[in-house]
């Protein structure tokens, strides 16, 4: 059987936080507001997998209440998420995301967050899309505010034979 989720994250900018998508340090003066690392990526990419998994949200596993997550590296997040879906039977078949974002340009640094992405999720990369769009001045994006981002997953039931 096939499922798919969809993850949805919003972060606000922040002064004196790193700027960190998809695992990926990006140079910036302003980095993202949270309790882990505030990767709204990741986090997103958690919440579709969660979905498909129909296992609730990042909140519920990771809750930003829990000192545990304070400054939490959200990779080693999304491999628990991974480990957790493989103790239901699940694989991952695909991961398509997008970042919504004014500043800075995604496009230099995409090729670095798929890769590490496709290692955290224990697929090869073309089993990872990750793109980017602007908020064409609309919105908190838009004003600059802060960053968006979606994803969609695709997970599989193994079967019980299998490996």
């Amino acid at each position: 059987m096939t499922r798919t989720g969809i993850g949805i994250d919003t972060h606000r900018f922040a002064p004196g936080r790193p700027l960190i998508l998809g695992g990926v340090r990006i140079p910036h003066e302003l980095g993202l507001a949270g309790h882990s690392d505030a990767d709204v990526l990741t986090h997103a990419i958690i919440d579709a997998l969660l979905g498909a998994a129909s296992e609730g949200d990042i909140g519920e596993h990771f809750p930003d209440t829990d000192q545990r997550y304070a400054g939490a590296d959200s990779l080693a997040l999304l491999r628990r998420v991974v480990a957790l879906l493989a103790e239901r039977g699940l694989s991952i078949g695909h991961v398509d995301a997008t970042v919504l974002m004014e500043q800075p340009k995604l496009g230099p640094h995409k090729a670095a967050i798929r890769a590490l992405l496709a290692g955290a999720l224990g697929v090869p990369e073309p089993a990872v899309s990750v793109k980017a769009t602007t908020g064409e001045g609309m919105g908190f994006v838009g004003r600059g505010e802060g960053v968006a981002a979606l994803a969609v997953a695709t997970v599989n039931s193994v079967p019980a034979n299998a490996g």
